[in-house]
């Protein structure tokens, strides 16, 4: 083939051309797999708006019910609690063989999270705190927020109607509270036990919903800890419902 031959330049241009083709083709966004884990009195139902957002944008969600909590309501006995709960998240991983994942904690759920993510963490990508409990080793969610328990209780009713979460439409207030079930109170006393730090080992992000105190705190030993720090403050406590736009938007950062 002569340096001149048509054919040759052909091919010649053709090779020339594939570099810069691959390097004009849209880049395709990353999947991810989220693990979302809702708070006290909540169950896997309140991610209902969320979880089409996440999925419709490629990525896989998860939404686990703790037990005792939701449609695993009928489950809740005196010996439910924060370690069941945390055993819950870790089966999750196993069975669902779930890998390179986003652990996700709403409220009471950064208890579960920091005690199941140390066990998992080969399995996690990142970790997220959604206006939640972010313990020290040892320390329950009692240490942080009373709980106002009577004697002998071993269950806690909702704290208050839709509205004390931060939810005020008609018709999400009806949903919720169709759907709030009682806290086993084991999950509230019981103290977490973190072991290992991870944060340098992944990446950690905590954001703040509201100016309560408990949360307010979490979030600066959150900022102490070098987490990534992000507000929603318009949203109120339980974001995932009055803006599941928006909370979306932020956890596809």
């Amino acid at each position: 083939m002569r340096l001149d031959d048509p054919s040759r330049r052909r091919l010649l241009a053709g090779l020339a051309g594939l570099p810069i083709a691959a390097a004009i083709r849209p880049a395709q966004p990353a999947t991810r797999t989220f693990v979302l884990v809702h708070g006290a009195w909540h169950g896997g139902w309140c991610w209902k708006k969320v979880a089409p957002l996440l999925t419709s944008a490629g990525h896989q969600v998860h939404t686990p019910t703790l037990t005792g909590l939701g449609e695993r309501s009928h489950l809740l006995t005196p010996g439910v609690g924060l370690d069941t709960h945390i055993r819950d998240i870790a089966a999750l991983f196993h069975y669902e063989d779930i890998h390179d994942a986003i652990l996700f904690g709403h409220s009471y759920g950064g208890m579960v999270v920091a005690g199941a993510s140390p066990t998992i963490v080969a399995r996690l990508a990142g970790v997220i705190y959604l206006d939640a409990f972010l313990p020290d080793d040892g320390k329950a969610l009692q240490d942080y927020v009373p709980l106002g328990a009577p004697d002998g209780a071993w269950r806690l009713p909702p704290p208050g109607k839709a509205p004390r979460f931060g939810v005020k439409d008609p018709a999400d207030v009806a949903w919720m509270e169709a759907r709030l079930s009682d806290q086993p109170l084991n999950a509230m006393t019981q103290p977490v036990r973190i072991g290992a730090d991870i944060t340098a080992r992944l990446a950690h992000t905590f954001i703040l919903c509201t100016k309560a105190k408990q949360f307010a705190a979490a979030a600066e030993r959150a900022k102490q800890r070098g987490f990534k720090y992000r507000e929603l403050l318009s949203a109120g406590h339980d974001a995932m419902i009055t803006q599941p736009a928006e909370l979306a938007k932020l956890l596809l950062e």
